[in-house]
């Protein structure tokens, strides 16, 4: 039994591969935006609003923003997943200066969904180059 599938979803876009980098730019500075792009509303909206969700959850519980650190290979490790949130993490680290208080009791949980905002938004960026790449609908 095949499933109902919008004809325009299966049709594998004709990009370049100048064209790919620009939108997987794009899609890490703006999360959701390479399946945006692609006119994949639904994805890049429900990728949008994770991410975003996400990094606003982690702010208000007051957790860690990872930042890298010299001889410790696990922090900057979890630097770098953060930082994979893009503008979010780029508003909370350089505009707004946070950096979570380790006095709060919701610390831990800020910071994994801190974590989580910038690890979602690396899939959504696989996710999207898949798309374009047309292995997948």
């Amino acid at each position: 039994m095949a499933a109902n599938i919008d004809p325009s979803e299966q049709s594998p876009p004709n990009l370049s591969n100048g064209k790919i980098a620009v939108l997987l730019l794009s899609a890490w500075l703006v999360p959701g935006a390479g399946h945006l792009a692609q006119k994949r509303w639904v994805r890049g909206l429900v990728f949008l609003g994770l991410v975003c969700f996400s990094a606003i959850a982690g702010a208000v519980l007051d957790g860690k923003l990872l930042v890298p650190q010299s001889g410790s290979p696990l922090a900057t490790l979890g630097a770098l997943a953060s930082l994979g949130a893009g503008l979010p993490y780029m508003i909370l680290r350089w505009l707004m200066d946070y950096q979570g208080d380790i006095r709060s009791s919701s610390y831990e949980y800020g910071g994994a969904f801190l974590l989580t905002a910038g690890l979602m938004n690396v899939l959504a960026i696989l996710d999207a180059w898949d798309v374009a790449r047309g292995r997948k609908p």
